[in-house]
């Protein structure tokens, strides 16, 4: 998934800001990523439209909040413009690039289009666990979309009436205003560019000729997949305007945490415990894997922290590029209590060995006290190099 600077960020602006300082922040970065000022120039038509995402957000009193709240997290699955291109923006804008904030310095703004525009995606997350994220799995996801109203048919009319010409504009969508020796056109207010007003809405979506559903749909999920890694649904997203195709669905993957494993990238690491007796001698241990514990032999004399390459036991490639490997971590436990006889043991391995241990019985305060103890008894053995005058 592609990072997204923060809003406030995008406008300049504080968190803080009030509606009328978005709005001038916005209109500045419009003039000076404006199409027509910059032409040709792709990294200004993205701020523009970049700038255009921030605006609407953060100019809607509900986006806002959701977005101060959760980031841009809280904006999944909502009802905001793709702004695919610069006509979106205009389209969603119209009313503002045909007035005051560009006018004469741009021809007026550009005439909203009637072309087909696709849907607006929708967001769903999917959790797997990380064996199901290695194998591949096959699930159900639920999240919710518009739809056409059953009731009007999406015409958002109360049955069996009809959207009327708007009067205001003569179904055109647009209206001439004259400044001065400056003709500017703008949106009509009337019908917001629609070109039709309804006078009787339907009851079921309240005139808006689409209804919320809640949709399940089946997904299948290839091996290999991380987390925040989108899995689309074509289709399955927002309807289309004006006879467009719909959006798509996009399900998040988000891989649940493994008892043992962990992931990077391709491999997978764990953690084994074992003795001082095991890494000293070598051993054969179990160690966890995705197909469950496998064993497998620790050399003689290993060290705390060695780690293990198992060949081929990580995570597969989720484009079938091979598989990663296993990481196995060594942990040398030393026990906190002994038995009589594996202290003795361990006694006799250290006289062996010539290192010097604790005694038995001695504890630290004692032989703290044993220590100062015998260093005030010892004499001044220090040369007085004092002379005589």
């Amino acid at each position: 998934m592609v990072d997204q600077r923060d809003y406030y960020e995008v406008l300049g602006v504080e968190r803080r800001a009030s509606s009328a300082q978005i709005t001038d922040a916005y209109r500045k970065l419009a003039i000076k990523f404006h199409p027509d000022k910059n032409p040709g120039n792709a990294e200004a038509a993205a701020r523009f439209k970049e700038a255009a995402r921030a605006f609407e957000v953060l100019s809607d009193a509900d986006l806002r909040s959701r977005y101060d709240r959760f980031g841009h997290a809280g904006l999944q699955g909502g009802r905001q413009h793709d702004f695919n291109d610069i006509g979106d923006v205009f389209e969603a804008f119209g009313d503002l690039f045909g007035g005051g904030i560009f006018g004469e310095a741009f021809g007026g703004g550009r005439k909203r289009s009637n072309r087909p525009r696709k849907g607006r995606d929708v967001f769903c997350q999917l959790s797997l666990s990380l064996v199901e994220a290695a194998r591949g799995a096959t699930k159900t996801v639920a999240f919710s979309r518009h739809e056409a109203c059953g009731t009007c048919d999406g015409s958002g009319a109360k049955k069996g009436t009809t959207p009327q010409a708007c009067e205001y504009c003569g179904g055109q969508g647009q209206v001439i205003q004259t400044a001065g020796v400056f003709r500017l056109q703008t949106t009509c207010p009337a019908c917001r560019g629609a070109g039709s007003v309804i006078r009787e809405k339907c009851p079921a979506c309240a005139g808006d000729g689409l209804t919320e559903e809640h949709v399940e749909r089946r997904v299948t999920i290839p091996a290999g997949v991380d987390s925040d890694v989108r899995v689309r649904l074509a289709g399955e997203g927002e309807p289309g305007g004006n006879g467009g195709p719909p959006g798509d669905c996009y399900c998040v993957i988000e891989i649940e945490e493994h008892p043992f494993l962990t992931r990077d990238g391709r491999d997978l690491h764990c953690e084994v415990p074992i003795t001082y007796t095991q890494a000293a001698l070598g051993a054969t241990v179990d160690v966890p894997t995705l197909d469950g514990a496998k064993p497998l032999h620790i050399a003689r004399g290993t060290q705390p922290g060695d780690v293990i390459r198992v060949r081929g036991l990580g995570m597969p490639e989720v484009r079938g590029r091979g598989v990663g490997d296993l990481h196995v971590h060594m942990h040398v436990e030393v026990p906190k209590t002994l038995s009589p006889k594996a202290e003795a043991l361990l006694r006799d391995l250290a006289a062996e060995e010539h290192a010097a241990v604790s005694p038995k019985r001695s504890s630290f305060f004692s032989r703290l006290a044993e220590y100062f103890q015998g260093s005030a008894e010892k004499p001044d053995t220090t040369p007085d190099t004092h002379e005589e005058a």
